[in-house]
């Protein structure tokens, strides 16, 4: 883009430091919300790169007008900045939050002599605890009732003991609440059950169950019957909370494991928690407006905007993918948390399995919303997922179709495609070509041809496009399909193309051809188109040489038409059948006669008697 909507003097001032930048349009409308570790590289490589270097749509690049930028101390206050600005203007080419909405915590005001436990949309930093958010509200309303029916948390509003009742209310005499209002309970005691309150909340009920057991003995062995029976209740509860969380690592610890799964312009993150090795809780949230980003920026904005929300966090984050603001993820959440604290993309071993885990999740949620929103109109197996990340392709491989030409020798050369559904074949979407524009054997020629028709016919008739083409072949297959496709107007529909024996992926944007393990599900279903048009072409291809060999076998005799032709053959069965046939038998076919009988007799076995 040329930098003649902004001065090079103002280019010229821009700070090296990190922040945050905002692109505007000529009616100062914000257009993007971006950051950068430098601002002044970042934001002039938008002015003075060529529009099609960008990852960003080349329409959001002709609008720039203007820019706006806020230097911060660290990237780690550029990310919380950013996510904050984003969340204010809404910009038309930023990652869309589907669900952007004040999603609900549990408060725990630690700050007050007496804490209350309650339900909350707004934070503030007024020294009190917060658990959330919680997209699943459920799961918290859930937990809160696991809490009120251990604790005796009260639930009025007095600012205690400033404010104070005369008497107790309801909750004392049903036994909901101690009542600290009347001075029935000390501040202590009190105190002591909110410690617990916060360790069931952060998921350690395995530590708080040792405590617990510990006070019960011992206010067993000192006679104080009454207490120790409320210290078995909730042992008891604690138990009963902890069946119905699902075990996770055998090991035990304390991990947060994140998955994005996204399907075209759509993307879905899934947070599970584990604590102490218990499935605690699990969060989903979708963003949209994702097409044209790559996978490490979609990751980046969900945790910038979900999960560094979170008040309370394990101490290791478990990741896909890296990212470029890792770092800075871990330098907010040490200085927020005041402790240790890292992300890992694991490789193996049972956290990789936490992260596949957490990726199905995501990948069924997503495909519930599109069913839901009528985007899909059923779900696809994980085949195409594992497809579209190895393939690294912007949306699911729903639609597939798959090209071959065969021939032997050049001779009856034809062309097929086949169309696979949500990895299952389509059988009204298969299609025979004849190669009319190419002579002798050139099949790079011959897959131009087919898939130019095939698409020029598409386009014409406004039908729907597949997400991913494969070419049967190699390298010289792909090319010459990826040049159709540019000719017909197609340059940017995703190809490849599946190589024989050592059964090779070949790319467009990959100098060495991918090699997936044999195992691989995506593998596999790309086999499976690719076999099954070679099938249906090779059909074909028999089909038309069989036809040929009678042509010249039958129709060029005189007397001889298609409907004694077809006569003979439903008789016979097959051309080698008649040419066995003595005179007689032949006459005794309807339509044919003595006198024409002899006349094909004759006319088939020249041809034995000429090569004797």
């Amino acid at each position: 883009m040329s930098t003649t909507a902004v001065s090079e003097e103002k280019l010229a001032s821009l700070p090296v430091e990190p922040g945050v930048y905002i692109l505007k349009d000529a009616k100062g409308k914000p257009l993007y919300v971006g950051k950068a570790k430098s601002l002044r590289d970042r934001v002039r490589s938008y002015f003075r790169e060529p529009a099609g270097s960008h990852h960003k749509p080349p329409e959001m690049i002709r609008r720039i007008a203007d820019f706006e930028t806020i230097v911060t101390d660290s990237t780690s206050e550029a990310l919380i900045l950013e996510s904050n600005l984003i969340k204010e203007y809404a910009p038309r080419f930023n990652i869309r939050l589907r669900d952007d909405k004040t999603y609900p915590y549990i408060k725990v005001t630690v700050g007050e002599p007496f804490p209350r436990v309650f339900v909350t949309r707004r934070l503030v930093k007024d020294g009190s605890r917060y658990f959330g958010p919680y997209a699943d509200v459920g799961h918290m309303r859930r937990a809160l009732r696991a809490i009120k029916k251990l604790y005796t948390i009260r639930s009025c509003h007095y600012d205690l003991p400033q404010q104070a009742p005369s008497r107790p209310c309801l909750d004392y005499y049903i036994g909901r609440c101690k009542a600290p209002c009347v001075g029935y309970q000390t501040e202590s005691d009190y105190r002591e059950m909110i410690d617990e309150v916060l360790l069931v909340l952060q998921g350690h009920t395995g530590k708080l169950a040792e405590k617990l057991a510990e006070r019960m003995e011992d206010a067993a062995q000192s006679l104080e019957f009454e207490r120790a029976a409320e210290y078995r209740d909730v042992l008891r509860g604690l138990a009963e909370l902890e069946r119905r969380q699902l075990a996770i690592d055998p090991r035990g610890g304390d991990v947060d494991a994140v998955a994005l799964v996204r399907d075209g312009d759509s993307a879905c993150g899934v947070i599970f928690k584990i604590r102490e090795g218990k499935l605690l809780g699990r969060e989903a949230h979708f963003l949209g407006n994702v097409e044209n980003e790559a996978e490490e920026s979609i990751l980046s904005v969900f945790l910038a905007r979900y999960y560094l929300l979170q008040q309370e966090v394990a101490r290791e984050l478990l990741v896909p993918i890296e990212f470029e603001d890792r770092q800075a993820v871990e330098a907010h959440l040490r200085e927020r948390t005041g402790r240790a604290f890292s992300v890992h993309v694991p490789q193996r071993g049972f956290k990789r399995e936490l992260v596949r885990l957490a990726a199905e999740n995501a990948r069924h949620l997503l495909e519930e919303r599109q069913l839901l929103e009528g985007q899909a109109e059923r779900r696809a197996p994980p085949a195409l997922y594992s497809l579209r990340g190895e393939l690294n392709l912007e949306r699911v491989p729903r639609a597939i179709v798959g090209f071959d030409i065969s021939n032997i020798q050049g001779a009856d050369a034809v062309g097929a495609s086949v169309w696979f559904e949500n990895g299952e074949p389509l059988k009204s979407e298969y299609r025979r070509y004849r190669i009319e524009s190419v002579e002798g054997v050139d099949d790079y020629a011959a897959m131009q041809e087919i898939v130019s028709r095939y698409f020029s016919r598409r386009l014409a008739e406004e039908k729907r496009l597949p997400d991913l083409v494969l070419i049967d072949g190699g390298k010289g297959q792909l090319s010459a399909a990826a040049q159709a496709l540019e000719r017909v107007g197609l340059p940017d529909l995703p190809v490849v193309a599946l190589a024989k024996r050592e059964e090779l992926i070949f790319t467009l944007d990959r100098i060495e051809p991918l090699r997936l393990t044999r195992r691989a599900p995506g593998l596999r279903l790309l086999q499976r188109v690719r076999d099954e048009v070679h099938r249906f072409g090779l059909q074909y291809h028999r089909q038309r040489r069989s036809r040929r060999t009678l042509r010249s076998g039958l129709l060029d005799i005189p007397g001889v038409g298609p409907a004694r032709q077809e006569s003979l053959l439903r008789e016979f069965g097959s051309l080698k059948a008649v040419k066995a046939a003595a005179p007689e038998e032949i006459a005794r076919v309807p339509g044919i006669g003595e006198a024409l009988a002899g006349k094909i007799a004759a006319a088939l076995q020249e041809p034995d008697d000429a090569t004797g």
